[in-house]
């Protein structure tokens, strides 16, 4: 059974900084792309950013470019989000997913596995 857990969320004020962690299982890690999404209150699931299999490529919203980055370590099956200079508007359940097509991908419907979710809360 595949699973996806999210950790590392939590309460920020705007500035702050969050690294935030998924670690895989029941899958073979090094064999599926990463990606991260955000969904807000009443608002739609966002691509965040993407990594490839070996992470030699990226990909990144313009929102968050310069901001946050993505990294993975294979031999931990685990894909990190270190974000930086958090903003009100980065405020969402994070989710991370796999997709074992070696896509950056950026849309939702090209990952096969999700993870439930961490919380990010940005303040003021």
């Amino acid at each position: 059974q595949v699973q996806l857990v999210e950790s590392g969320g939590g309460l920020v004020q705007a500035g702050g900084s969050l690294r935030l962690s998924c670690a895989a299982s029941g899958l073979t890690f090094s064999g599926y792309a990463m990606g991260w999404f955000r969904q807000a209150p009443g608002k739609e699931q966002d691509f965040v950013a993407a990594i490839s299999r070996s992470g030699d490529s990226r990909n990144y919203a313009d929102s968050v470019k310069g901001r946050f980055t993505i990294s993975r370590d294979n031999a931990k099956n685990t894909v990190y989000l270190q974000m930086n200079s958090l903003k009100p508007e980065d405020t969402a359940v994070y989710y991370c997913a796999a997709n074992s097509r070696n896509m950056v991908a950026t849309t939702p419907r090209d990952y096969t596995y999700w993870g439930q979710g961490t919380q990010v809360t940005v303040s003021s």
